[in-house]
């Protein structure tokens, strides 16, 4: 992505070194993958894309999880995820309130687990050394908002951890996304309705402690990503009004508390839910839902965020698109969007500077897709 990588030729080493581990992907062009869910109410399957190296998609396969999805939104960032090592991948089935393993092989996904959430509607995941913890947004009846973790087991599959169960601040609080920090041991979790952020110090164990609430800069607090040094930022997508969403930063402390650094810089634009951070920690992008657009900034050393475009619009996926989740290629060269609005995954080049320049490639997915991996 920065010119470092450029000089070094770093991305052509990960993409060799890719093509080595993975001769099938070298027979057919593909140096990655990009994966997401149907979330289908009758059967969740993960669709699997082969990525080229120009950033290109194929469609390369579809897999049973063997959970139910809903069929509709679930107002979430995470619902599928990849481990750093991109040997499994971990997909919540919202429907049936389970998680499912694949292993991620050559030849394509091997069905590995297929376990209890530890609560209801299971919508988002995060992982971190051998530790997986999910957040599940409770149910209609007596569900309760929750994150629950897991040990990931050397074959993929998960054993519950004792006493990880945790309540946020309280039930119906429209809980998006839950992520380690950068060490693995302090948790975050965003409730939409209360606008809190919620943080778990983790044990040794990998037992999460007692929540602690902070209340968000900005209105609707929904996506984050953690940069370098634990910084916190958060899309804000401010109840869907007109042009008013925001993205806050914020230092995140190893006790689990948070210091804001940059409060409600403005988008310009509607609706921003979902924030992904750069590799480098140099930029973080945020998708606007209502605009069809993506904005991005700058990220300064102390965590202080700088619109790149004063128009908000670093990228455009186009009208009606309706961006949802956003993630990054291995080699950070290429962004993917997820589309809910037209149901494609759009596609784009990371230029220098933070640009972004659409590669016009609209990938089609289910209406009803949710989450986006990418390796």
């Amino acid at each position: 992505m920065t010119d470092v990588y450029r000089k070094t030729g770093v991305t052509a080493v990960m993409m060799l070194a890719s093509l080595a581990a993975n001769p099938a992907l070298a027979a057919n062009g593909a140096v990655g993958a990009v994966y997401t869910m149907s979330n289908a109410a009758e059967g969740n399957t993960i669709l699997v894309f082969d990525r080229d190296p120009v950033g290109k998609l194929a469609p390369a396969g579809e897999y049973d999880t063997g959970g139910l999805g809903t069929g509709a939104g679930l107002g979430n960032q995470g619902g599928v995820i990849l481990d750093p090592s991109n040997r499994w991948l971990f997909v919540v089935n919202a429907g049936s309130n389970d998680v499912s393993v694949f292993a991620v092989t050559e030849n394509g996904l091997t069905h590995v687990e297929q376990a209890a959430s530890g609560g209801q509607n299971p919508i988002s995941l995060t992982y971190s050394r051998n530790l997986l913890y999910v957040l599940n947004a409770g149910g209609a009846v007596g569900g309760s908002d929750s994150i629950t973790g897991f040990v990931v087991e050397t074959d993929g599959s998960l054993t519950p951890i004792g006493g990880s169960t945790r309540s946020l601040s309280d039930t119906n609080v429209g809980p998006a996304q839950v992520s380690f920090n950068q060490d693995g041991d302090v948790l975050v979790v965003t409730e939409k309705a209360t606008n809190l952020i919620d943080t778990f110090v983790v044990d040794g164990n990998g037992v999460a402690g007692p929540v602690s609430t902070h209340v968000s800069a900005g209105t609707t607090p929904f996506g984050f990503a953690i940069g370098k040094r634990d910084q916190l930022i958060v899309s804000e997508a401010a109840g869907g009004a007109p042009d008013q969403s925001s993205l806050s930063s914020y230092d995140l402390a190893k006790d689990g508390s948070l210091s804001l650094i940059s409060g409600v810089v403005p988008t310009t634009e509607t609706a921003a839910c979902w924030a992904v951070v750069s590799a480098d920690g140099r930029f973080t992008y945020t998708t606007n839902a209502g605009s069809g657009s993506i904005s991005g900034y700058g990220i300064d050393f102390d965590g202080s965020l700088a619109l790149l475009n004063a128009n908000g619009r670093t990228g455009n996926t186009g009208k009606g698109s309706g961006p949802l989740d956003m993630a990054f290629s291995n080699d950070g060269r290429f962004l993917y969007t997820l589309n809910g609005g037209n149901g494609t995954i759009g596609a784009f080049r990371v230029k220098n500077g933070g640009g972004l320049a659409s590669l016009n490639s609209h990938t089609s997915v289910p209406a009803s897709a949710n989450g986006l991996a990418v390796r």
